[in-house]
């Protein structure tokens, strides 16, 4: 079985946001796979545990990402492919190209990602590709199971459960609670430097940048505004009352 797991590198969710001249600044921060990628590769490679195959982990993103990849590579993952030329990035739509031209170069069976990246919140990466590349798709998995060619995921919804059966190839987002990742041994981390990487451009996928130019542009990011102190109100509970729908109208503005 080819199993190709798709993964970002985000910052690290203890990090905090800095804002300079418009843009998050990367400065001494620490990055690491995204959160749900990671429920992602572990999946990937249970599934290889379980059923035998193959396990390609693929990112597209600068240098730095390498060092995610070879996580998931200390991780179990047998190979990963980078895409680090900067002319194939941009947004959702642009990623979802790239991965999309990737998948068919390798070749799978099944692909699977995080339901979305913590840095961005879209959640469009895994629909886009599976789209792109014509084949189902099933999002927010919190258990899958595969017997032969046929697919049967457990899916969360509004923390209720959906089951939905399919058949290979499809297109699979984890959710927290399909697993839980393991972490790097050191035997694996030292296998993971000598495991293959390949680093990929457009002219090795046969596209140009034109063809997956972004659709959106990001053009000022802010930090949201500071909360205020909150504000208890006293007196009888008539008082109150009167006094809060007042603060609503004059000063939240809100009724």
């Amino acid at each position: 079985m080819n199993i190709v797991v798709v993964l970002k590198q985000t910052f690290d969710t203890e990090e905090k946001i800095v804002i300079q001249n418009g843009q998050i600044s990367e400065d001494g921060v620490e990055f690491i796979i995204n959160p749900y990628d990671e429920y992602a590769v572990e999946e990937a490679i249970k599934l290889k545990e379980e059923r035998g195959g193959e396990v390609t982990v693929i990112s597209v993103g600068p240098d730095r990402a390498e060092s995610a990849l070879r996580t998931a590579l200390a991780m179990g993952a047998d190979k990963a492919v980078l895409v680090d030329d900067e002319s194939l990035f941009g947004d959702e739509f642009t990623i979802a190209k790239v991965l999309a031209a990737v998948a068919k170069k390798i070749g799978f069976d099944i692909i699977i990602g995080g339901q979305m990246a913590v840095d961005s919140g879209a959640g469009q990466g895994g629909p886009r590709l599976a789209e792109e590349l014509g084949i189902n798709h099933v999002s927010t998995a919190v258990k899958l199971e595969v017997d032969g060619t046929n697919v049967r995921v457990e899916r969360d919804v509004e923390g209720d459960l959906e089951v939905v059966e399919t058949s290979l190839p499809v297109l699979i987002t984890a959710q927290q609670g399909l697993n839980e990742p393991r972490y790097p041994s050191l035997p694996g981390i030292m296998k993971a430097k000598k495991k293959p990487l390949d680093r990929l451009g457009a002219d090795d996928l046969g596209i140009t940048a034109d063809e997956v130019k972004a659709k959106t542009e990001i053009v000022d990011q802010t930090l949201p505004p500071k909360k205020q102190a909150g504000r208890i109100l006293s007196g009888e509970l008539a008082a109150q009352t009167s006094e809060l729908v007042q603060l609503l109208r004059n000063e939240a503005k809100v009724i």
